[in-house]
């Protein structure tokens, strides 16, 4: 009798969560999903995601800044797979609060039912950002994770195409501002490609997986493809380092969780970010994906 595998899904209604649903599903595995919001889960996300609450098997509603909340959510489960992290700026909470805090207690919970396999998403070039607070938190957790006696997986994708929607928002409006000369080139992947990764590392030994998608672009080319899919010709104006540099000190002195968040994208600006290359998805049909959806 084929026994089937349970796996949390943690962050479920994110870009890459919702992905990562639907790969689980796909291969036969029960679906767990915890979400603070399920009603996000009914509607397809901003860049294409998927709706995903009819394939989802349980339901768990459960916030990590919460402790009580997490009661139960890996009871009888075998894996556990996080993608879960602070996005967006938050009027109380930190990453420290979220990315690290957050996921290390859904590690408590893993570790009290004795699960398999902990599969957790971070961040690659990690040690090129090492003083960035948000990269700082996640290291924290996977340091955590190794420490922990589980097997694990740590995957370090370079960057989702729902980041590199942000430029083609932008470009949307007509104009970008661009920190540096965009000449900073990465190779960023598919929600649903980096899925399949995701999962792949269920079975084998205890590792970390760097990857990025199929196609290498400098920023600037970025920017230009996003203002193509718009049919706007290209207006970008680049701004030095410097002034970003200051901008985001300024910031700290009246939102310090926002200048957090910025400053990991002020500093992803001045290094290539090029991971191994996997999937089938182009950059290029995401942005005319994304064009067509727009009235």
């Amino acid at each position: 009798m084929t026994v089937i595998k349970k796996v949390l899904v943690a962050g479920a209604s994110g870009y890459l969560g919702r992905y990562a649903v639907n790969e689980f599903k796909g291969r036969g595995y029960f679906v767990r999903a915890m979400v603070r919001n399920p009603e996000k889960l009914k509607t397809a996300g901003p860049h294409g995601e998927p709706a995903v609450y009819d394939l989802i098997d349980e339901i768990v509603t459960g916030d990590v800044t919460s402790p009580e909340s997490l009661n139960g959510v890996c009871k009888d489960i075998d894996i556990v797979f996080s993608a879960l992290g602070l996005t967006s700026p938050h009027p109380q909470y930190t990453s420290y609060d979220v990315d690290y805090l957050g996921n290390k207690r859904i590690l408590e919970q893993a570790l009290a039912e004795k699960i398999s396999r902990f599969i957790y998403v971070s961040v690659f070039n990690e040690d090129k950002m090492a003083e960035v607070l948000s990269i700082k938190a996640h290291e924290l957790f996977v340091a955590d994770l190794k420490k922990s006696g589980l097997s694990w997986a740590v995957i370090r994708p370079n960057g989702y195409f729902s980041d590199m929607g942000r430029f083609f928002s932008m470009a949307q409006s007509g104009h970008i501002f661009m920190v540096g000369e965009g000449k900073v080139k990465i190779n960023p992947i598919h929600g649903a490609d980096l899925a399949k990764v995701c999962v792949d590392a269920v079975d084998g030994e205890s590792r970390e997986i760097a990857v990025g998608g199929p196609d290498i672009y400098t920023f600037r080319e970025v920017m230009e493809l996003a203002f193509n899919a718009c049919g706007k010709a290209p207006w970008i104006t680049s701004l030095p380092l410097w002034l970003a540099e200051g901008g985001l000190m300024v910031t700290g002195l009246f939102n310090r969780n926002l200048a957090d968040l910025l400053s990991f994208a002020v500093e992803a600006l001045k290094f290539d970010h090029i991971a191994p290359a996997y999937g089938t998805r182009h950059l290029k049909e995401f942005f005319a994906e994304l064009a067509a959806k727009k009235p």
